[in-house]
């Protein structure tokens, strides 16, 4: 089983990409919003039981599918109400079930971010839309969130959705790589 952990700030376009992935391969897309949907339909964002739930779902998300043996695109903005050990935890979770961990990244210049916040397709998510509160919530520090080294990073500003898949799909091809074997696509 692969997971393929995309991740990037909001509006990177990480569910856009994902979606390609999904069509060139036969990975299902599990997005981070599904299961902080079904937190949030209880408790407040952020709270400890929000946390707990949402990171809960995300693991059995990923367990049932290592043992099915089913690869995943996981989407994920990296912020603080996310335990610090949940990353860790996973991966090595993960690796005792034989599965592996690729961490692709999108990176984003903060005014193609700005414009795409604002896109009304983000509501049908529960999606950040607005610019004034994304500012807010980076300036408190809120997107502070310590990744892994990533193996795979992508510069969504400048690359296509379509090129941005066609790229991790061909990553994924690839044979074993060193932890330390970053690629660049820009």
């Amino acid at each position: 089983m692969d997971l393929v952990f995309i991740y990037g700030p909001p509006a990177s376009g990480k569910l856009t990409v994902a979606n390609e992935l999904a069509r060139l391969t036969d990975y299902k897309v599990f997005h981070n919003h599904l299961a902080a949907d079904i937190a949030s339909s209880v408790f407040e964002f952020g709270s400890p039981a929000f946390v707990r739930i949402r990171e809960y779902t995300w693991m059995e998300v990923f367990r049932e599918a290592a043992m099915a043996d089913r690869s995943l695109i996981f989407t994920f903005i990296p912020e603080t109400t996310v335990r610090q050990s949940f990353l860790s935890q996973s991966s090595t979770f993960l690796q005792r079930l034989n599965s592996r961990v690729n961490w692709v990244e999108l990176t984003c210049a903060e005014s193609e971010l700005f414009k795409r916040i604002a896109n009304p397709d983000r509501g049908r998510w529960g999606k950040l839309r607005s610019v004034e509160d994304y500012q807010r919530l980076k300036a408190a520090g809120a997107f502070e969130f310590p990744m892994p080294l990533c193996d795979l990073s992508i510069d969504s500003g400048t690359t296509s959705p379509a090129d941005a898949a066609s790229a991790i799909h061909e990553f994924l091809k690839s044979p074993a790589r060193e932890p330390d074997d970053l690629v660049i696509v820009s």
